[in-house]
């Protein structure tokens, strides 16, 4: 006979009186004298298997030697149960099985295999093939799967074309670390796994392909967090004869579809904030603003409300800057020490924190009332339009610092007063970025997204003259706080490109032979063009509520990169190693 008929999530009151074949792996067993109750597992659901002495003996001893995670096939009638379970959908009926047959017995698992596992995170990686099991990693990955057809569907409906591009490249001195590959047939010469597919999709755009997407894994050489992996994917984006506004309308509609047909989510206005202000008032380029708080500041280039009144802290700090938490004012000394406690930790790197409250009296007290009057701390109410009950925290010191001290401080404080809610979603368009970044080390000019981004059109005529004023026509999507994607318009222009190479420090020297090919293909009309990356793994736990987006991979790697389920990376045995420094065949 065949393994089944139907799987363990389709049998449903109208199927009672049916004779149905199923198979899967045993969840659970239980044994009530006279009687035997199995839960059978498959991906699609559970269904309820129950052996009776009277009617069947024979089925109940086997069932009684079941363990968890057998594989087993049943035969039996399907039957409406007594004691319905309405945590399932399989829960109004039961099967009276008639057959059993066990396909393959199972070791005792190292976790239970439940919604809710006694597993550690370490353990459940080892044996990932039994965490996927699990109902909340199921569906992790089959989100994961609707959101990838979802993807291929908008961008194929809207006449792009999905083309793979090399895994083993060039290696290039720009952007994080690569991991190279060696090669047998060039001894001495490596290829280098892809960052990201830039060049070969621009190249598409010279060869006339017009719209392009792939689903593509990259490759990163980088310090590991929740929100990174060496090996990542993305959904990689490129297109010609747009401007930026094409790509942001384009883009931010796949978003929508995304949302809409996922989670039945309609989006808001995506607003557009550019870099400058998200430094300025958030001290982050990936704001979070499901919620406010934006900076005040009470010290700046431009303003100074707090100076002259013989407190160090701010006569001597470039920057005073807060945010206004509404209805905080009741926080006690005790949380107020706790914040002050969390911006002086070393990873923060603050001195200490200011606060003022505006009470339910409407007086306005401070911890630095031994300096600043009523008068004041009304000027600095006013500035934050507080209201009474409100708490204001306050950090100084060199502005760029302060800035990000202070985001942290702001992040903290919202998960605190409840107003990180995980199903609002608030996405941003993030513009404007610099185009340059000097880095002190290299006493030289770095790409602040890659040497292919265009400058701003306005901005073209600075780029010999004042290169750190430039602005990129680069953008970056944002949701929660969480950067999804980014990409920018392109330089299509041969001469540009070679400005560029020649701010960034490339000799022409070392430019041909990093880039020559990319140069070579320009010559040939490179139309204008431009594109975007979005990546998936983080877009999937955005759409799952988490914050890791290793629930989310298959066979993810843990913080120190090793994938512990098949212990790689592993060392090559001794003739590995000979057959690749000889280049033997």
């Amino acid at each position: 006979m065949s393994y089944r008929t139907h799987h363990c999530g389709a049998l449903r009151l109208e199927h009672v009186g049916e004779e149905v074949t199923l198979s899967g792996w045993v969840a659970k067993v239980r044994l009530l004298g006279s009687m035997a109750f199995v839960d059978l597992r498959d991906r699609y659901g559970i269904t309820q298997l129950s052996f009776n002495e009277e009617e069947n003996p024979e089925m109940l001893k086997l069932a009684a030697e079941l363990g968890r995670e057998y594989v087993i096939q049943v035969r039996g009638t399907v039957t409406e149960r007594s004691s319905k379970n309405s945590q399932i959908p399989t829960g109004e009926i039961e099967i009276k099985v008639s057959e059993l047959n066990v396909l393959n017995e199972a070791a005792t698992p190292p976790f239970t295999i439940e919604n809710e596992s006694d597993g550690g995170d370490e353990l459940r990686m080892q044996y990932r093939y039994l965490d996927i099991r699990r109902n909340p990693v199921r569906e992790n990955l089959m989100l994961r799967h609707r959101l990838a057809q979802e993807v291929r569907r908008y961008l194929s409906e809207n006449e792009f074309v999905e083309v793979e591009t090399p895994v083993l490249i060039k290696s290039t001195p720009e952007g994080a670390r690569d991991f190279v590959v060696p090669s047998r047939l060039n001894p001495g010469q490596w290829y280098a796994l892809p960052q990201s597919p830039q060049t070969f999709k621009q190249l598409l755009m010279v060869a006339g392909m017009d719209r392009y997407f792939q689903i593509v894994k990259c490759f990163r050489d980088e310090d590991l967090r929740a929100d990174r992996q060496p090996e990542f994917t993305q959904i990689d984006c490129e297109l010609s004869f747009v401007e930026r506004e094409d790509i942001l309308q384009l883009f931010e509609g796949m978003t929508r579809h995304l949302f809409r047909v996922t989670k039945n989510i309609e989006l808001d206005e995506f607003p557009r904030m550019s870099f400058a202000d998200a430094m300025k008032f958030y001290g982050s380029d990936k704001p979070d603003i499901r919620f406010d708080m934006r900076f005040v500041e009470l010290k700046s280039a431009e303003v100074d409300k707090v100076s002259g009144k013989n407190f160090p802290v701010f006569d001597n700090a470039e920057a005073v800057i807060g945010i206004k938490v509404d209805g905080a004012a009741s926080y006690t000394r005790k949380q107020i020490d706790a914040l002050t406690e969390f911006v002086k930790k070393p990873q923060i790197g603050a001195t200490g924190m200011i606060y003022f409250r505006h009470e339910s009296d409407g007086n306005l007290k401070s911890s630095v009332d031994k300096f600043y009057d009523t008068e004041s701390l009304s000027a600095w109410s006013a500035e934050f339009k507080t209201r009474e009950g409100d708490l204001v925290l306050i950090l100084a010191g060199a502005t760029d610092k302060v800035r990000k001290q202070l985001n942290e401080l702001r992040l903290l404080v919202a998960d605190l007063q409840g107003l990180r809610h995980k199903n609002t979603f608030a996405p941003l368009w993030v513009v404007d970025f610099p185009l340059l970044e000097w880095d002190e080390d290299s006493n030289r000019y770095h790409a602040m997204h890659h040497p292919f981004t265009s400058p701003l059109p306005e901005d073209r005529h600075k780029m010999k003259s004042d290169p750190a004023s430039v602005n990129a026509n680069a953008y970056d999507l944002v949701i929660n706080g969480v950067e999804i994607g980014g990409g920018s318009i392109r330089i299509h222009d041969r001469v540009l490109q070679q400005e560029m190479f020649e701010l960034l420090g490339f000799s022409a020297e070392e430019a041909e032979a990093q880039f020559g090919f990319l140069m070579n293909a320009f010559k040939y009309g490179a139309p204008p063009h431009g594109g975007i990356a979005l990546g998936f793994d983080r877009l999937c736990s955005l759409f799952g509520g988490s914050d890791s987006i290793r629930d989310f991979i298959a066979f993810p790697k843990n913080n120190n990169g090793r994938d512990v389920m098949i212990d790689a990376p592993s060392a090559l045995t001794a003739e590995q190693l000979e057959i690749l420094e000889a280049g033997k065949s």
